[in-house]
């Protein structure tokens, strides 16, 4: 079975509740194509991946975002520094699912 592997651009957005996190939104054509392959998720619903933006690349989860039923992903402060991302703008994300072990 192949690996999922998706490249997209998206933009930098701010989540203002307790805590604010930076995220960005996975497009749903992405998003559908994940539900179809992976039917088993972790706590919350997420899937872990590796992502990177530009030539930094790190292990982290996507997370179902159902009020656009799509998935969102965390952008880590030391990633938006290291790529000079702020918020709003847009960046080109990868993201990287093995599906065999």
């Amino acid at each position: 079975m192949m690996d999922l592997d998706f490249t997209f651009d998206a933009e930098l957005w701010l989540y203002t509740g307790p805590t604010q996190w930076h995220f960005i939104t996975l497009p749903v054509e992405v998003a559908d194509e994940i539900k179809f392959f992976i039917k088993s998720r972790n706590g919350f619903g997420s899937i872990r991946v590796t992502a990177s933006i530009g030539d930094t690349k790190w292990k982290t989860s996507i997370f179902p975002y159902s009020e656009v039923n799509s998935f969102i992903l965390p952008i880590k402060k030391d990633v938006r520094i290291q790529q000079n991302v702020h918020l709003g703008d847009t960046a080109t994300i990868n993201i990287y699912i093995p599906l065999s072990l």
